[in-house]
């Protein structure tokens, strides 16, 4: 991949979400606004004072939630920091300060208030959204809200959590994620011993407080200081669990909730394995069928012939990794990772056409520039944010649940039933939490946030990240669940080219119009 294409692939994947128990970080892939040049609105954003909460301020938090914020200028956008407690269950102990950025309603005159919007992850900076507001959001919304973001606990600029050097990280993001003997089992689960141990070693008191209730609980503080009654929020992927588990603590509080690419909070561990690997192939299979249908498809003639073409191809890296044009090679990690990043959107496809097509000649420039996107890897070998460190910390923190590397082979069968392709690979992330280090205080509540306003999901047909049949079952669970569907390809369902789902979205975020529950588009 040249320089230029690089900076055309670092436009279309903005990398931004990751999920599910250690396996895997996911990318939202943002459709471009058509007023992309459009400036931050201009209206007074002197500081309001907070309101009384639909329900009570928990016992010892006034402060926290009576706090003013003091907004200053950072680039087009408005930045400050947030003040909340490292443990809720002790309010008078340390504090932490969040980032918070926020993109002012462009039409400031017909402002409707603002909406917190999450990218996903866990792990991901949620400015990025406020930074890059235009292209996440259709013209639309950018001119009736405020778009307000925020780097959960433990990342971006929200005190992040460390766990590896920059050479470690190459490495641990470079292993075989499917080993092929127990010599390299072991090495895996060795390594994950290390990572976790490096979390507590290389960070603070936060790294056992970066759960996803206490994030939850920290966005009711930002919904008070930002003087709202009511949370109107917009999250996606792992955001649906952070936006689910708020409704299920907070349903009182609840306002205009749209949930988009949603996560199943009952799916354990295992099973959260088996949905995405069956997601990832379900992507997969529509790629190669793409390739296949639009005639003289380099992987073969029709979709057996090209899945058999690319595990080849993995198995070859596996064996002998590929030279690049710099003085890394490509890994069979790498190649994963350079395979799964274009799936998240249609748009991205033809990147990974290059990719493979390149790698199947005996170079791998471009798979590993794909997978050093994924992990926000920049030219200078450094990192722009802690998300591949982020996801395991909060991912494992939730539910610290993991086998023994002895345990994994017989999953085979299931996993390879679910995804021919990858199932070893998310078999193997059933160890991805072993040797964490920490605990979580609080346990995440049951979401059903009975009582809560309408709560609009999401679910996007072949979502390789968060399979359509998880939205169904959130939309389910919730009491006042709306389910949206979004027939198509590609990870969540706003801002994709779909103007069925963008109006309804719209429609909910800005009028309150809540789109009729089973609207298919």
């Amino acid at each position: 991949m040249n320089k230029n294409l690089m900076v055309a692939v670092a436009v279309v994947l903005m990398l931004v979400l990751g999920i599910g128990g250690g396996v895997v970080a996911a990318l939202v892939v943002a459709g471009a606004d058509d007023d992309s040049s459009s400036s931050a609105g201009s209206r007074d954003s002197s500081d309001r004072a907070p309101v009384t909460p639909a329900g009570p301020v928990p016992e010892g938090l006034d402060r926290f939630y009576d706090q003013q914020l003091a907004w200053d200028d950072c680039g087009a956008n408005e930045c400050a920091a947030l003040e909340v407690p490292v443990d809720y269950q002790k309010p008078d102990g340390e504090v932490i300060k969040l980032k918070v950025e926020r993109t002012l309603a462009r039409d400031g005159a017909n402002r409707v208030g603002s909406v917190v919007v999450n990218p996903g992850g866990p792990g991901a900076p949620g400015t990025t959204m406020a930074e890059n507001a235009s292209g996440y959001f259709r013209s639309e919304l950018l001119d009736r809200v405020d778009i307000v973001a925020f780097d959960p606990r433990g990342t971006g600029d929200s005190d992040p959590v460390d766990c590896l050097s920059d050479a470690d990280l190459d490495a641990f993001v470079a292993q075989d994620p499917s080993p092929d003997d127990q010599a390299e089992g072991e090495e895996v689960v060795a390594n994950q011993d290390k990572f976790f141990a490096g979390c507590v070693a290389n960070s603070d008191a936060l790294v056992g407080h970066v759960s996803t209730v206490e994030a939850a609980r920290d966005m009711d503080v930002l919904r008070s200081v930002l003087g709202e009654e009511k949370l109107s929020y917009l999250g996606f992927s792992y955001g649906t669990t952070l936006g689910s588990t708020y409704a299920s603590l907070f349903p009182a509080n609840v306002g205009r909730f749209v949930l988009d690419g949603a996560t199943d909070p009952t799916l354990d561990f295992r099973d959260n394995a088996l949905s995405q690997a069956a997601g990832f192939q379900t992507a997969l299979d529509a790629y190669v069928d793409n390739c296949v249908d639009e005639g003289d498809c380099f992987l073969g003639a029709d979709r057996a012939a090209g899945l058999a073409r690319i595990d080849q191809l993995l198995d070859d890296i596996d064996k002998s990794p590929l030279p690049t044009d710099g003085d890394r090679k490509l890994t069979v990690g790498n190649a994963f990772y350079g395979l799964v990043t274009p799936l998240y959107s249609r748009d991205s496809w033809s990147y990974l056409d290059q990719g493979l097509q390149e790698a199947i000649g005996g170079k791998g420039t471009t798979l590993l520039q794909l997978s050093d996107l994924y992990g926000s890897r920049n030219a200078s070998g450094g990192y722009d944010d802690n998300s591949l460190e982020a996801i395991l910390a909060i991912n494992c923190l939730d539910d610290p649940e993991s086998i023994e590397a002895a345990d994994v082979p017989a999953e085979y069968p299931a996993f390879e039933k679910a995804s021919p392709t990858f199932g070893r690979l998310f078999a193997w992330g059933l160890t991805g939490c072993h040797g964490i280090k920490v605990k979580a205080e609080e346990k995440p509540p049951v979401i059903k946030a009975e009582g809560a306003a309408p709560i609009v999901v999401v679910g996007t047909t072949r979502d390789p990240a968060t399979p359509y049949k998880e939205a169904v079952a959130l939309a389910e669970q919730l009491d006042s669940g709306v389910l949206l569907t979004r027939d198509g390809d590609g990870h969540t369902g706003y801002n994709k080219g779909n103007s069925c789902i963008d109006q309804a979205v719209e429609g909910y975020l800005i009028d309150g119009d809540v789109p009729a529950d089973g609207t298919k588009c």
